[in-house]
């Protein structure tokens, strides 16, 4: 029993120094760091995105899932934006990122626009968490001032792509502790999850939500499985709007379509009646649209937050598909 208790001692040690750590690096994180160095820096990501969305609207929401799947694997370092190579086993074909994760060449004309202006200057990581806060905004979204002084990784790891994201499939408790486990609470996890309010899914992953479970509205699920048909496979790539009310508009649709049982996704419909305390905020959500604003802007920084590279850690990549 002694040895037990020295050994869960040390492993609590360890996690406080971990914690610290990271939260030691998000202390150096500034919405003013590029301010001398490259003074058109958010205006030069703003216009590329403007343009993106105009050209596409879905593109505000795919920029903002590249962020959220790279800040959960190995923290907000731009991992998810490299290539594989002789050297690097990329995350882009890990199974939640595969024929699933777009956007990249967004990022790339955005980088190399700011290149032109400030070469060597703002890292890859920080241009992806500026480029996702201004494709919500874009979208009738809040806006925030994004903390700065990210650096990108040299490595990826597409184990920890498979293990960290949460899948379309996860339980409300699964999804609580996916969460916790990058520092991020509950009213985090519902908020962040607004994020379906714009966007769309691919039917493989709904299918299995339309056709197998319970807690889901009739009429809704039928008109949904005209879009996965078959129900063996064969339309795994067919697109349905995450949110059905508002697909292109940031705002709580979302969550009103989730309470009233329209969830696309067995993840989204598990934040309301399946326990696991997330119940009340899904509601509170879709009753006040602001206040889901601003729990949504806070998650979003605590998320930005996540072991990001600073000081002499990392580099700032030429190029963010490949280290220098």
């Amino acid at each position: 029993m002694a040895a037990l208790v020295v050994s869960l001692r040390r492993v609590a040690a360890a996690c406080v120094l971990v914690l610290a750590a990271a939260l030691g690096a998000a202390a150096q994180l500034s919405p003013t760091f590029y301010d001398g160095s490259c003074p058109n820096l958010q205006s030069i990501v703003r216009s590329g995105m403007a343009a993106a969305v105009q050209q596409e609207p879905r593109m505000g929401a795919s920029i903002l899932r590249l962020f959220f799947h790279d800040c959960f694997v190995q923290g907000c370092d731009a991992s998810v934006l490299l290539d594989d190579s002789p050297t690097i086993t990329g995350e882009k074909n890990a199974g939640p990122n595969a024929n699933s994760l777009r956007g990249y060449e967004v990022i790339d004309s955005i980088k190399s626009q700011v290149e032109a202006a400030c070469p060597g200057t703002v890292s890859c990581a920080d241009i992806l968490a500026l480029a996702a806060r201004d494709g919500v905004n874009l979208l009738s979204g809040p806006t925030w001032a994004v903390q700065l002084g990210r650096r990108d990784t040299r490595t990826a790891s597409q184990s920890a792509a498979n293990s960290n994201l949460p899948s379309p499939s996860s339980s409300a408790a699964a999804l609580v502790s996916a969460f916790a486990s990058k520092g991020l609470d509950s009213r985090d996890l519902v908020a962040l999850s607004g994020a379906h309010t714009i966007g769309s899914a691919r039917c493989a992953s709904f299918r299995s939500h339309v056709y197998n479970d319970s807690n889901i509205n009739a009429g809704f699920a039928a008109k949904r499985k005209q879009i996965c048909q078959p129900q063996s496979g064969g339309s795994d790539g067919n697109l349905a709007p995450l949110d059905a009310l508002s697909p292109v508009k940031f705002d709580n649709g979302y969550f009103r379509n989730v309470v009233a049982q329209f969830g696309l996704l067995h993840s989204d419909q598990e934040l309301f009646g399946a326990g696991a305390g997330v119940d009340s905020i899904t509601a509170q959500y879709a009753r006040n649209g602001a206040v889901f604003s601003r729990d949504f802007v806070t998650a979003m920084i605590k998320m930005g937050n996540i072991s990001p590279l600073t000081g002499a850690n990392g580099e700032i990549r030429g190029n963010c598909r490949k280290p220098n």
